[in-house]
């Protein structure tokens, strides 16, 4: 473990978005929105990043499923990776969610967004595993507005496969196709733009999450919908 995770004022200091890179998310946001930054990340965090979600055991790791409630349903024909929910009781996963505070912060000041909170897990995807197309929010039955996506895989090579594909509103027609390649960060709002994941020819890492509103009348969050 890095030496900047010792104290909590180490970690009140992580901070990958300046204002500039805010600017740049919010300006395309408003215009597009969607984002692919690559590079966006400070590379020790995204190594200990990388280094956490492969050094997990398999006990660590729970089978996706799709759906909430009482449509959840596991269905690797639809969805076939495995997931680790992050968490501010590990150090490393606990700067990365410093790093989405800091960006949720900023994204409220300059678009009043009203994101009021994230959640987020390790993704893995075996060889042979993909995501068929789907949205990561229905209107009016989600508290989930923007999704994350940050890539976690050195020397990825186009002939690994594994792109995440982003389409059009109506899902007609692509948009962008990413490689899943090392500090790739990917932000889209949830109930706009279906995507799927391609099947990779390797195993893939990533880091997704998704910012929430809280559409509850109180001041506790309501549940994940």
């Amino acid at each position: 473990m890095h030496g900047y995770y010792k104290t909590k004022m180490d970690k009140k200091e992580i901070s990958v978005f300046n204002e500039q890179t805010l600017d740049l998310i919010a300006d395309a946001l408003r215009e597009h929105g969607y984002i692919i930054l690559p590079d966006s990340f400070n590379q020790m965090l995204l190594q200990d990043l990388q280094h956490r979600a492969q050094s997990l055991t398999p006990e660590n790791w729970q089978q996706a499923g799709v759906g909430r409630h009482e449509e959840y349903q596991q269905n690797k024909a639809i969805r076939s990776d495995i997931i680790h929910w992050i968490s501010p009781d590990n150090p490393i996963e606990e700067a990365f969610l410093i790093c989405m505070e800091n960006l949720r912060q900023g994204l409220n000041q300059r678009l009043f967004m009203g994101l009021f909170d994230y959640e987020g897990h390790f993704s893995i995807y075996a060889k042979g595993a993909n995501y068929q197309k789907h949205l990561d929010a229905l209107k009016g039955r989600s508290n989930r507005v923007l999704s994350q996506i940050l890539y976690l895989n050195t020397d990825w090579q186009k002939a690994d496969a594994g792109e995440l594909i982003l389409y059009s509103e109506d899902g007609a027609k692509p948009l962008q196709t990413t490689l899943p390649e090392l500090g790739t960060l990917v932000l889209f709002l949830s109930d706009k733009f279906p995507h799927e994941v391609i099947k990779a020819r390797r195993s893939r890492y990533s880091l997704t999450g998704w910012f929430r509103v809280n559409n509850s009348h109180s001041r506790k969050i309501d549940p994940a919908i």
